[in-house]
This record gives C-alpha cells, sequence and structure tokens, in this order.
C-alpha cells in the first residue's frame, strides 16, 4: 500500500491552522510551514496556536515545520496563507520546485506596486504551477470550531478544484466551485475594504438601515471595479462575492471589521492595527485600490471616502453626508434600464 502524501499548509496564521486541522481531521497528513521555530515548537508540544488560535486543540495530523525546501519536496498540494506583503519573497526563491504543484491561494490580498490578486503572483513565479484560489465567508474560528461552513474554490484547472473538494469537504465544511478564478479572488480582497468602514458605523451608533445600504452599495462598487477588470458580475452574488461581504462587514469576528471598529472608537490607525495584533488587509488594499479606481475612472465613492477618513483627516459622518448628496444612480449596475422609458 502507497504510503499517503502530505499536504502543506504554508503560513501559521489562523486560517492557514483552521485549514490545516480540516485537513487532518478527513484524514490528510499535513505539514503546516511557519518562519518562526518557536510558534512551531509550541504548537508540537502544546498542540495549540495561541498566536492566532487560542483554544483551538490542533489536529495530531498537523505537523508544524520550518523547513519550506523540504515541505515543498514532500507535497504536491500546497495552501498558500501567507500575508500578501509576504507571498513573493517567500516563495520566489523556490521557484523551480513548485513547477507542476498545485497551489492554492488562502490570502485575500493585493500587491501594492502592481495591483496582482495572489494567484497572479503565484504565475508569475511559478508558470508550470496549477493555480487555484479558495475564498468565501470563512472567519477563521468559526472553522475552527466547526461552525457550518461553505467556501468556493475557484480556477480553470477543473482537476485542481475537484482536488480541493475531496481534500476540504466534510461534515462542517462545504466546498463550492467556480471556473471565474479572478472574480472570486478579486471578491475576497475587495470586500476587506468596505469591513472597515462597516465597523466604524457600528463604532459611532449608526442605525441598521444605515448598515445595510453601507453593505448594499459596496457590493454595488465592488462588483463595478471587478467587471472593469474582466470579472463576471455574477460571481459576486456567490459566496465569495455577496455572501463573504455580508460576514465581514457584520462581525465583530472579523480582522478589518475590528479596525473600523477601533478607528470609530478614536483611536488612530496605527493604534487600531496594533491592538488587533494581525494583518488587516484591508487598509493596505485601500490605498492601492483607491490610486487603481482613480487610473481607470471607476467610480467607487465608499473607496474614496474611506481613504479620505483613514489619510486625509475626513470624518466618517462627512463621507456619508457627501455620499447622500451624490446624484442618484440606478440600483443595480448590470441590469438595464430600458424598461424606464
Amino acid at each position: 500500500m502507497t504510503q499517503q502524501r502530505p499536504i502543506a499548509v504554508l503560513g501559521g496564521g489562523s486560517f492557514g491552522t483552521a485549514v490545516a486541522n480540516l485537513l487532518a481531521e478527513n484524514g490528510h497528513p499535513v505539514r503546516q510551514w511557519m518562519r518562526d521555530p518557536e510558534q512551531a515548537e509550541a504548537i508540537r508540544v502544546n498542540r495549540e496556536n495561541p498566536r492566532y488560535l487560542k483554544g483551538i486543540k490542533i489536529h495530531p495530523a498537523v505537523e508544524p515545520v520550518t523547513d519550506l525546501l523540504a515541505t515543498l519536496n514532500d507535497c504536491d498540494l500546497c495552501f498558500v496563507a501567507l500575508p500578501s506583503s509576504a507571498l513573493r519573497s517567500v516563495l520566489a526563491p523556490h521557484a523551480q520546485l513548485l513547477s507542476g504543484k498545485l497551489l492554492v491561494s488562502l490570502t485575500k490580498g493585493i500587491e501594492a506596486q502592481t495591483f496582482k490578486l495572489m494567484s497572479e503572483i503565484l504565475e508569475d513565479i511559478a508558470p508550470q504551477a496549477r493555480i487555484g484560489v479558495l475564498s468565501g465567508p470563512n472567519l477563521a474560528r468559526e472553522v475552527a470550531e466547526h461552525a457550518l461552513t461553505a467556501t468556493v474554490v475557484a480556477s480553470e484547472d477543473e482537476e485542481l478544484c475537484q482536488r480541493v473538494q475531496a481534500a476540504l469537504h466534510g461534515r462542517t465544511f462545504r466546498v463550492y466551485a467556480s471556473a471565474d478564478r479572478f472574480g472570486v479572488e478579486l471578491g475576497g480582497a475587495l470586500k476587506n475594504v468596505y469591513a472597515i468602514i462597516a465597523g466604524m458605523a457600528v463604532a459611532l451608533g449608526m442605525g441598521e438601515n444605515t448598515k445595510s445600504m453601507l453593505i448594499t452599495r459596496a457590493l454595488a462598487e465592488m462588483t463595478r471595479f471587478a467587471v472593469s477588470q474582466g470579472a463576471n458580475p455574477m460571481t459576486f452574488l456567490g459566496l465569495a462575492g455577496v455572501g463573504d461581504l455580508i460576514v465581514t462587514c457584520s462581525s465583530p469576528k472579523s480582522r478589518n471589521y475590528q479596525v473600523g471598529f477601533a478607528l470609530g472608537q478614536g483611536l488612530s490607525l496605527e493604534d487600531a492595527v496594533t491592538r488587533l495584533g494581525e494583518v488587516a488587509e484591508g487598509v493596505n488594499t485601500l490605498k492601492v485600490l483607491k490610486a487603481k479606481a482613480q487610473e481607470l475612472g471607476v467610480y467607487m465613492p465608499l473607496v474614496a471616502g474611506l481613504h479620505a477618513i483613514l489619510f486625509e483627516g475626513r470624518t466618517l459622518n462627512q463621507v456619508i453626508e457627501l455620499l447622500m448628496r451624490g446624484e442618484p444612480k440606478t440600483d443595480v449596475d448590470f441590469i438595464s434600464t430600458s424598461g424606464f422609458n
């Protein structure tokens, strides 16, 4: 009987750890690579990741490792859960080893210098690899606690989607498939920006109508931008679009929501991020998205407004007032208005 090859999870953060546990619970040996030897040793000894998922027991089949070269040699299927700012620098030196491997990005972010999504960076580094992304309303702690959850694996490679579905699909974790990798991944990156606005609105005591308006107009805005880049607007009606947007903009467990809530309480951006203790991708995404929207001429008033709050000294009340004074347009961009005439 041939021994089952391990599956790699690259990254020691909360979502990477939750996915490593899911894989192990489904009977797969898992190598979870992380840079920090102390973190790896703590997980090995205590079977817990106290920095990111305190109180969650790590499955015995998850082996914390720090040797990236050995991990890539041993594994064909790799889930990449590295911060967006580190992904290229960590993997580029090992480009030759990645050829032919199945690389599935779990990271929801955009590279600042190039405006490339994580899967596009993986393609840059390893053009011969098989690339996919995983995205959806997947709060790491809830996944780790076995709350009923669904996600989307997206790739033009149908076999890759099937492999990921077989590896991750379980009693409490349902995996759907999509061929619109770009749309799924862009939805996962963009929604982080709007979660910051939603967190601020809650901290400032704004009403349920206001929060609903912000989330719905956020969906219209992110879909408008994504379609300008070639994504399918229907993708945003699914888990990786409206599903992820709802949970990220309404849950205190969302990192970007927490940053927004802290800002609404009067903290500076630096203090809000420090209090979080983890990467809030929405802050980085906001800067590059604002510049890109201006360059392309895509109307994104919420993005422009949040940028004004964080970096230009405006308040959320001022931004919402400007939004309310804007010219009312059609409710949904991609439905014909010819029936109005």
